[in-house]
């Protein structure tokens, strides 16, 4: 509120001022009060989650480590000119950093200089010297079928994972980015991943879909019985839901654990997946019930 414009000097003015002022007053205690009154009442109605984020965190620094392993795997083999042993690395070493996207994708671009595709980088108005990354080498294996050339990119990756690996430890983990990178994770898999886009060169998009939906799962293990208490019919159409999706994956699954080539899978088999994953995606959804 501004006075400056009372030029009146008059006694009365000066009243009138004072009772504008002490107006004022009551109006910001009033609101004060109301303020107060709302914080206790969030504070009355929380959810104690710390037990719960410090569980989504173990996890995320156990996929973490795992990926670091597997990347320099992936990288000695590639430094090696092994082609055909960094062809069968590429693709599992990929699923952990997929399964913990959420808190992986929150450390500015060290997730495009890891993950980012080269449709990506060009949306972005970059060249393709500015490439980076896993599907960089994915493009140097499955492509032009060598590691020549590409020996700097390889430890530019590394030392990027390496990065990432030790700002994970850092991270401070919310309920929010809990529940909405669970279904951060079911919406890539229903963009990217089921266009095939993600994995254009490769073809392994089916391991990135897997690891996505372990990823989102396992954040609904950990919230479960917090959920369960709000609503367990929820529960019931989540088990039901992901069920369906895993049910679906298995069916695309090989011999040796791993999964057949995206290329492989007639219109019928993606659209199955993508009902799947759609009819999982709104129940999942609700599970920020637990905040309310």
């Amino acid at each position: 509120m501004k006075f400056n414009s009372l030029k009146f000097k008059s006694l009365s003015a000066i009243i009138l001022t004072g009772s504008l002022l002490l107006g004022a007053c009551s109006s910001d205690d009033a609101k004060q009060q109301q303020t107060q009154g709302e914080q206790q009442q969030i504070e009355t109605t929380s959810v104690d989650l710390s037990i719960q984020l410090e569980q989504y965190k173990a996890f995320a620094l156990e996929q973490m480590d795992q990926f670091l392993i597997e990347t320099e795997n992936f990288v000695n083999l590639f430094k090696v000119g092994d082609v055909e042993g960094a062809k069968a690395a590429y693709a599992p070493a990929r699923m952990y950093f997929e399964r913990s996207e959420p808190i992986a994708e929150s450390f500015g671009d060290l997730d495009p200089r890891i993950d980012g595709r080269l449709a990506d980088i060009e949306e972005e108005g970059h060249g393709k010297e500015e490439w980076t990354g896993y599907h960089k080498l994915e493009y140097a294996l499955w492509v032009e079928g060598t590691t020549e050339g590409y020996e700097a990119v390889a430890d530019q990756l590394l030392a990027d994972v390496k990065e990432l690996h030790a700002l994970v430890t850092t991270v401070e983990v919310t309920p929010d980015l809990m529940i909405t990178g669970a279904v951060d994770l079911l919406n890539e898999v229903s963009t990217s991943k089921i266009t095939g886009e993600e994995e254009i060169y490769s073809h392994t998009d089916l391991y990135d879909f897997k690891a996505n939906i372990e990823g989102a799962e396992k954040i609904f293990a950990i919230l479960r019985e917090k959920i369960a208490a709000k609503d367990a019919n929820l529960v019931a159409t989540l088990d039901e839901k992901f069920k369906a999706v895993d049910d679906l994956l298995a069916l695309h699954a090989t011999t040796d654990g791993g999964y057949k080539s995206y290329e492989e899978l007639t219109a019928e088999d993606t659209k199955a997946l993508a009902t799947a994953v759609n009819q999982l995606g709104e129940p999942l959804s609700q599970m920020g019930i637990i905040l309310e």
